[in-house]
């Protein structure tokens, strides 16, 4: 070996002061979603980004780690449209509930044999052939989902196989709930409200199968916690539970973090960099929340 190829042999070496030096001044790269939040959250203090982008971002790390349990429409609050039904039946359920997409029940409570899309029922209306309409005939088949998949992987199905709407079955196999892609949109750039939006303050606080913990949307009025709790938590500071909830950390909490209030535990289940979105309510000792 020359001289020359002896000197390139040496510099292509690090020195033993480059080796020391270098976990200081390179980078750490992100072990998990913490850290990637943490590195997404530095970038906005320094002006890389704007707060909605960071939001955007986050919510989109956050859906995959949600399972479709957390975003569903419970079974209960669903609208449903029953095969035995007449047109002028479904008339005002279409009108009233301004849906486009209706789960259609047989004989049972877990019968379902199609979705009824509002753009196939109108035609028969204007047309004026109401009495031709065989609702079995127009039925788009159904997109069935356990609660457990991540939503990560029910946007891309979503995507994939382009439907808009699944419905949501338990471990048994029972109709638990539907889910729609705006569901899961909403997770990853908030609230998406058009002009028939309402408020349904019963959709705020909904128990959950286990009948010992509750979800409970974070902008839930503290006045209307404690009347459906029966607790006495005070509205004089703040306005929504979340409020109280926020305060009692003392910083902006993350997913999976909790807190016990009062005899209530309070787990976060969906956040972002601005507010807390949904909570887990249950009993700290261990019993039942009244409900």
């Amino acid at each position: 070996m020359n001289e020359d190829q002896q000197n390139d042999s040496h510099s292509s070496k690090p020195s033993w002061f480059e080796k020391i030096t270098k976990p200081f001044t390179q980078p750490q790269e992100p072990e998990s979603s913490k850290d990637l939040k943490e590195l997404l959250r530095g970038a906005h203090n320094r002006g890389l980004c704007d707060a909605e982008a960071l939001s955007i971002m986050e919510g989109a790390l956050q859906v995959g780690d949600m399972h479709v349990r957390e975003i569903m429409v419970p079974r209960s609050q669903m609208t449903f449209v029953r095969a035995s039904q007449s047109p002028s039946e479904i008339l005002p359920i279409i009108i009233e509930s301004q849906h486009s997409r209706f789960p259609v029940l047989g004989e049972g409570q877990d019968d379902l044999l199609g979705i009824l899309l509002a753009k196939d029922f109108l035609p028969y209306l204007a047309n004026g052939n109401l009495d031709r309409f065989n609702i079995k005939d127009v039925l788009r088949p159904v997109n069935f989902v356990p609660e457990s998949k991540r939503l990560n992987t029910l946007l891309r199905e979503f995507r994939s196989d382009r439907y808009h709407m699944a419905i949501v079955v338990d471990e048994y196999g029972g109709l638990a709930g539907l889910v729609t892609i705006e569901d899961v949109l909403e997770q990853i750039v908030g609230d998406i409200e058009d002009e028939t939006d309402i408020e349904d303050d019963e959709s705020n606080i909904r128990a959950m199968d286990d009948s010992e913990s509750f979800m409970v949307n974070a902008l839930t009025p503290i006045d209307d916690f404690n009347e459906y709790f029966d607790t006495t938590y005070s509205d004089e500071e703040f306005d929504t539970i979340g409020g109280i909830v926020t305060n009692g950390f003392g910083h902006l909490p993350d997913r999976d973090e909790a807190i016990t209030i009062e005899g209530l535990r309070f787990k976060v289940l969906n956040s972002d960099n601005r507010q807390i979105r949904l909570l887990e309510v249950t009993s700290d000792n261990g019993n039942d929340v009244d409900e």
